[in-house]
């Protein structure tokens, strides 16, 4: 499943990208060092839990991965948005408190279709380079994977039972949109029975992102969360 990165990835939470919504927990980064001391600071926390200026940082670090960018070319209003997928990430382990474990295959499925994003990273050297370029390291990119799956998991078991997508709203789609939309194509109109069932999980997937979303904006309206120290979410120097 996938959900629209509008709250949780642009994976998908990611979820859910996700777009999806969207959204995972992540580990933290090591703290940046200077002159040999560690520099690191709270930049908010999310009823009480802190969210530090390398969390912040793998977060841009992991998602320019995820979408074969360079950390250094997302703009301020971007680093803003991670930051927010993190305290909704925060925000829904609170509430759902994934306990299974992610198999081993799963999350190295998921590595493998981020390194594809880059001829460069066919090769474990080539790999290794662009993680270090990154900021990043094996060990938490599979963590950050695992997590994600983890927690887009608990999501949906939390929230799937609640849709019901009956035969009139996928009849619906296909005449008012469907339709529509491949004849300004110039394709030829597809049978229902052809699409139905794809169109009927379609619209599952638009409902689970609204459920989401509408769950994510009572969870912050009752949480308290203090305002992020800087408004530019530069890095500090």
């Amino acid at each position: 499943m996938k959900f629209s990165r509008t709250k949780l990835g642009q994976a998908k939470l990611g979820i859910i990208k996700t777009g999806a919504i969207l959204m995972a927990v992540v580990a933290s980064l090591a703290a940046f060092a200077s002159g040999g001391q560690i520099v690191d600071r709270v930049v908010t926390s999310v009823n009480g839990h802190v969210v530090l200026q390398s969390d912040w940082e793998q977060e841009v670090a992991f998602e320019a991965l995820s979408s074969g960018r360079d950390p250094d070319s997302f703009t301020t209003s971007e680093r803003r948005a991670a930051l927010d997928r993190l305290i909704d990430q925060e925000l829904l382990r609170e509430q759902v408190r994934p306990s299974q474990s992610v198999p081993a295959d799963q999350v190295a499925a998921r590595v493998t279709e981020v390194r594809k994003l880059d001829p460069g990273c066919a090769t474990e050297e080539g790999w290794r380079a662009k993680l270090q370029r990154y900021g990043l390291t094996q060990a938490a990119v599979e963590k950050r994977l695992g997590d994600e799956i983890q927690l887009m998991k608990s999501v949906e078991d939390r929230l799937r039972p609640s849709i019901q997508i009956d035969e009139h709203a996928v009849e619906t789609y296909y005449h008012d949109q469907l339709l529509p939309q491949l004849k300004k194509a110039g394709s030829s109109a597809t049978p229902l029975n052809e699409v139905f069932g794809r169109i009927k999980t379609l619209l599952a997937e638009k409902k689970m992102n609204e459920l989401l979303t509408d769950w994510l904006s009572n969870l912050r309206s009752g949480s308290h969360i203090n305002p992020p120290e800087t408004s530019s979410g530069e890095r500090s120097p």
